[in-house]
Parts: structure tokens; sequence; C-alpha cells
């Protein structure tokens, strides 16, 4: 085999074992499923964008926008380009996505950022559910400073059992909230527990 095809293979094994594939939920509760595909081009501006934050705060903020972008990209690729924030804006359409197939395609997003090393202040935690009046039960995917904000990072180093009062702050990221390809809502858990986010059909 010529040098040059050896080399382009080569290159070509690589770059597609660098793209990700992702099952992405919708049309309720995860009644179906589709896997999208993230070239390395995709993934390398998601990249580019969470590495230029300085501290966690930052990071949330960069964080909003690539969400939306990834769930744009998984739109060009799936029904779920009609998705609108709420339930009801698209209700029965094919590709429409409650808050279970958002927490959970989300949290499927968030796990690939974070094995990549690209989430450097914060780590993916468990879904998370609130219920208002007893009636709307809402969930999200939901992530946690890997250290308190207010504590210097050389001098404490993250471990499961600090005390409760310092431990890291956790925050929901709602993508439930937007229409398709719209940067996520990222919120403090507790001000999203006592019913914070952005208005919106149920």
């Amino acid at each position: 085999m010529p040098r040059w095809l050896l080399a382009c293979l080569l290159i070509w094994a690589g770059s597609a074992a660098a793209d990700e594939r992702i099952s992405i939920c919708y049309n309720y509760g995860c009644a179906a499923e589709k896997a999208v595909r993230y070239t390395e081009p995709q993934l390398a501006w998601a990249r580019k964008a969470l590495s230029a934050a300085r501290n966690p705060e930052q990071e949330r903020q960069a964080l909003a926008p690539v969400i939306g972008r990834l769930y744009l990209w998984a739109g060009m690729q799936s029904p779920i380009y009609v998705d609108k924030g709420g339930n009801t804006a698209d209700d029965a359409v094919n590709g429409a996505m409650d808050c279970i197939d958002h927490s959970t395609t989300t949290t499927r997003l968030l796990t690939v950022l974070e094995r990549r090393g690209w989430l450097r202040y914060h780590r993916v935690i468990e879904v998370q559910h609130r219920n208002r009046f007893f009636i709307f039960d809402h969930y999200s995917a939901a992530i946690k400073e890997k250290q308190p904000s207010w504590l210097p990072r050389e001098k404490i180093a993250y471990t499961e059992d600090m005390p409760e009062e310092i431990m890291p702050d956790r925050f929901v990221v709602d993508s439930w909230f937007v229409d398709n390809g719209k940067p996520a809502v990222i919120l403090p858990l507790e001000h999203w527990k006592d019913g914070g986010g952005p208005e919106v059909g149920n």
C-alpha cells in the first residue's frame, strides 16, 4: 500500500474515532431515541468555548450556549429541531421534548464534556427533581462545583465528605425552558426547586 494512502487512512481513522455519538431522547418520556454524531470540529468549538473560563461562574456562562449549540447540531440530524420551550407550544409534534427527554439528553451531553476534561470547575451529578403544588413534576440535568468559589483553590481540595456548610454549589442545566438551539438555562439548584426559571407553558 502506498505510504500516502496509508497516511490518509490513519488520519481518517483518527478523525472518525474522535467523533462522538450520543442518543437523543424525544417524543416525551424518551419514547423515541436517535443517535446523532458530533464531529471533531464541532467538539473543538465546544472545547474552545469552555476553555476560556477562569472560574466556575465563567464556566457556567460558557456552558449555556455550548449546550444550546449541541442541541442545534442534534436537531440537524433528528426531529428535535421542532422542539419549543415548555410542553404546549409543540404538543404532539414528532420531535417534541419534555423535561424527561431534556434532563436525560442534557446529562448525556454534559457527561461527554466531563469525560473529555472540558468541565474544569464542575462535575455532572444526578438528574434533579422538583414538585410544585403536588402536581407539576419537573426534572433537569445538574452540575456541582468541584470546590466552593469563595475558597482559594490552592488551600483546600474537594472531597465528598466536606461539612455541609462548605459543600460545593449545585446548579441545574435546564434546556427544557428554551427552543431548540437556544442557550440552556443554568440556575442555582435551590432557586430552581423554588420554581425559578423562565415562564413557559407546562
